[in-house]
């Protein structure tokens, strides 16, 4: 009976990383064409809204979004294999001596978030990310994951990926966001269904001035190419 149930766990256990795994080498080309807080977010409207989602590639995405999120987000992209343990530690400093929670996840994190898992915070979830993180950082470049989390992530209410809230908030495409602009953008991405990148408040205005400010101590965006694809 034991023999049984082990099996059946072992044979559920392979199956998981099989098909995890396919997936993860199937979005290393093929542009995701939805994910499940989109559908969570369809269900929601009743059909009512509709849902803003445009596909484009990384290099038709403005190099200015993309520093932007990374000062705004995650500066030790570049760096980092996928969990910034520094940042870890200092969340988990600051956590501990107040009530309110700050968060620690990675560009990465919430890529792998955001196209495969749930949004709602469970230690189940907790750790499907930690594996899709360590998968997709295994498998995919930095460009990649940049390019599939600008194309998936929540830029606004049912507004999802860079191109479509380029569209929704400036009414130009993605390509042309100048650099105040995409910081803009980038500002509202701790809460973009409540926070506008345009008309933007006091806050939003404050935090887009940091983020031009860091994105001209960052320099330059350069992608390391992993050696295995060069």
């Amino acid at each position: 009976m034991m023999r049984r149930i082990f099996r059946c766990i072992f044979k559920t256990l392979l199956w998981f990383v099989i098909l995890s795994l396919s997936l993860v080498l199937i979005f290393k080309w093929v542009p995701v064409p939805i994910t499940p807080l989109m559908v969570m977010r369809y269900l929601e409207t009743n059909s009512q809204k509709s849902i803003y989602h445009d596909w484009v590639a990384i290099e038709d995405i403005s190099k200015d979004l993309q520093l932007a999120v990374i000062c705004s987000e995650d500066q030790n992209f570049l760096e980092h294999k996928g969990f910034d343990f520094a940042a870890i530690k200092k969340a988990f400093d600051y956590n501990k001596k107040g009530k309110r929670l700050k968060g620690a996840s990675t560009i990465s994190q919430q890529t792998a978030k955001n196209v495969f898992l749930w949004p709602q915070r469970s230690w189940l979830r907790k750790g499907l990310e930690v594996y899709f993180t360590f998968l997709i950082e295994l498998c995919w470049t930095k460009e990649r994951i940049m390019e599939v989390y600008l194309n998936s992530v929540e830029m606004g209410n049912y507004v999802y990926g860079a191109e479509a809230a380029s569209k929704f908030w400036f009414k130009k495409s993605v390509k042309k966001l100048t650099k105040y602009e995409a910081a803009a953008i980038a500002a509202i991405l701790p809460n973009p269904r409540v926070y506008k990148a345009n008309p933007a408040s006091e806050y939003i205005q404050s935090r887009k001035q940091w983020i031009v400010r860091q994105m001209r101590y960052f320099g330059p965006l350069e992608y390391r190419v992993k050696h295995d694809e060069q």
